[in-house]
């Protein structure tokens, strides 16, 4: 079996090991290696249908015809993973480690607010057992980081009044409002907050999101946001094939500007018979993982 899809057919607890502590992507693990035409032809035509891996290497995407983008359509089942979508040291565009100096523009609270998150990962990264990432405690990924940390498969659904945003990484929804509703002016925060989009042009679909609740990560490295953070996602078609996006963070008690969490990140279009498994966190699993793995690291119980 591709090793792509242990996740989502092992138990959390042996999952994490690969996927939380530390993040690092399966691709880093394992370089990939040069696809044959032939071997790219038999992945279209053989893949598993059900919990189906994505490819192991981003090359079987290559020479595939493009064809001109369909106007006003992001449906279909497209793929985070290939190109960066892991962004396991923080945002893509910002990724935190000494070779992306500068970081992004923190306020003084901003930054006060980012060094009381323990990440697993980046230049502030602490050891396993003081990490106090929420997504370690099977508390919700949350928004941006949906975007902004292991994309793995997702599903764009359109329908007259709203387009569904499936993620497979923690089996996160989003409703996008397309009924021409204004955002809520004083929302009750949610995780994933209140999303509106419109079409600014055929091939680009541009939401904003407000509402959300401040206690999540903006990403892997465990940047911060207040309940006054507002961020646009521009999807843009490029193709039959490709799909773009562009995340962009706007908190102004955080941050000084706004600033570009992900720049035009690439998606491919996966087969329509694609099957998304299931990442889901478990509690239970969560807990054993602990008992066995930080607590000892911590020198606490065994």
């Amino acid at each position: 079996m591709p090793k792509q899809a242990v996740a989502w057919t092992i138990p959390l607890a042996a999952a994490l090991m690969i996927l939380m502590i530390p993040r690092v992507s399966l691709a880093q693990n394992n370089p990939p290696k040069k696809s044959t035409d032939s071997q790219k032809q038999d992945w279209w035509l053989h893949h598993d249908k059900w919990d189906t891996p994505l490819p192991d290497d981003k090359s079987i995407y290559a020479g595939r015809k493009s064809e001109p983008a369909p106007r006003r359509d992001l449906s279909g089942t497209w793929d985070g993973f290939s190109e960066g979508g892991t962004q396991a040291k923080g945002a893509k565009e910002f990724p935190d480690d000494a070779r992306h100096l500068p970081d992004v523009p923190y306020t003084p609270l901003g930054k006060a607010a980012r060094m009381a998150n323990k990440a697993g990962e980046g230049e502030e990264q602490v050891p396993v057992a003081l990490v106090n990432d929420p997504v370690d405690s099977c508390d919700p990924v949350g928004f941006p980081r949906s975007d902004l940390f292991d994309l793995k498969a997702m599903a764009i659904v359109q329908t007259p009044n709203y387009v569904l945003w499936l993620n497979q990484f923690f089996n996160v929804f989003r409703t996008i409002w397309t009924d021409g509703r204004e955002l809520p002016k004083n929302p009750v925060p949610r995780y994933y907050g209140y999303s509106v989009g419109h079409w600014e042009d055929d091939y680009t679909f541009v939401v904003d999101t407000v509402g959300l609740n401040e206690k999540t990560w903006l990403d892997n490295a465990g940047r911060p946001h207040s309940d006054q953070m507002r961020v646009q996602e521009r999807f843009h078609r490029a193709s039959r094939e490709i799909l773009e996006l562009t995340v962009t963070v706007d908190d102004p008690k955080f941050y000084t500007k706004p600033w570009v969490a992900a720049n035009k990140l690439t998606f491919h279009l996966l087969p329509a018979d694609f099957d998304m498994g299931e990442m889901l966190c478990s509690p239970q699993e969560m807990e054993e993982y602990k008992k066995q793995v930080a607590n000892p690291v911590a020198g606490g119980d065994k």
